[in-house]
């Protein structure tokens, strides 16, 4: 397989389709496992889709422990930019380990670095749930409504700033993200801000910060809050099929 560049333009040199395959993206780890369930040996702690997945587990995102990737022998590790530190990318490589890394900041990217990935990469057919999803987030937006915030963490409180996935993502829905101009692609916060933002609606979702019923509402008195699931909102994986219509749902009450 000759002339093949990740999503950063990097040369990643396979001599046939990789039949071991090491994940350490949540996301992309379902995608993995729902479309070559056979290839995938291996995944971080924070894999959680699909349900039960039995593969060799790596630590984390940030510190995956890369001599248990090695013993893995595999043909192919995939990584991404914002979830995965350029370091272990770099050091995997120097030991002889081939990195896909991907790039995904928005809905269109998602769905055409899956593809690649899929089509190119992997060398497999376009998956239903990929035909699904594209289909669903080609529907045009909704005017745009309301005006909203999405925190990700509290204590510091951040949020979904400029340049997401989830800010697209918000802007799909026609949802009008108050820090979608922001410098920061999540910006840390002050709850005073968020309260004097203008808010119509606050989405507290449950990842990466596990908001609850009774953990984020009252930080917001006298604006609607509303719980969402992460997965749907910062997930590019086959949640991707359906996740416009439960978040379109959850948002309109």
């Amino acid at each position: 397989m000759t002339g093949l560049h990740d999503d950063l333009g990097t040369a990643v040199g396979l001599p046939r389709p990789p039949r071991r395959v090491v994940s350490l993206v949540p996301s992309l780890t379902e995608a993995l496992a729902v479309t070559v369930p056979d290839r995938l040996v291996g995944a971080t702690d924070w894999c959680t889709h699909p349900a039960g997945l039995d593969v060799a587990r790596v630590r984390g995102t940030k510190n995956p422990d890369r001599a248990a990737i090695a013993a893995l022998a595999p043909d192919l590790v995939i990584a991404n930019r914002e979830e995965n530190r350029q370091l272990d990318v770099q050091r995997l490589r120097a030991a002889g380990i081939p990195v896909w890394v991907t790039v995904i900041e928005s809905l269109d990217q998602a769905l055409t670095s899956m593809r690649r990935l899929v089509t190119e990469v992997l060398d497999v057919g376009g998956p239903e749930w990929l035909r699904t999803a594209a289909a669903q987030w080609a529907q045009p937006a909704p005017e745009p409504e309301l005006r909203v915030a999405v925190p990700i963490w509290r204590d510091p409180w951040m949020v979904v700033g400029s340049r997401t996935f989830a800010g697209d993502v918000l802007a799909r829905l026609g949802l009008r993200n108050a820090f979608a101009d922001d410098a920061e692609r999540y910006p840390r916060v002050d709850p005073a801000r968020l309260r004097d933002a203008g808010l119509d609606a606050v989405l507290l979702p449950d990842e990466p910060y596990a908001f609850t019923a009774d953990d984020g509402p009252e930080a917001f008195p006298g604006v609607r809050t509303v719980l969402v699931s992460g997965r749907d909102l910062t997930w590019y994986g086959p949640s991707l099929a359906e996740a416009r219509r439960r978040l379109l749902a959850a948002v309109r009450g």
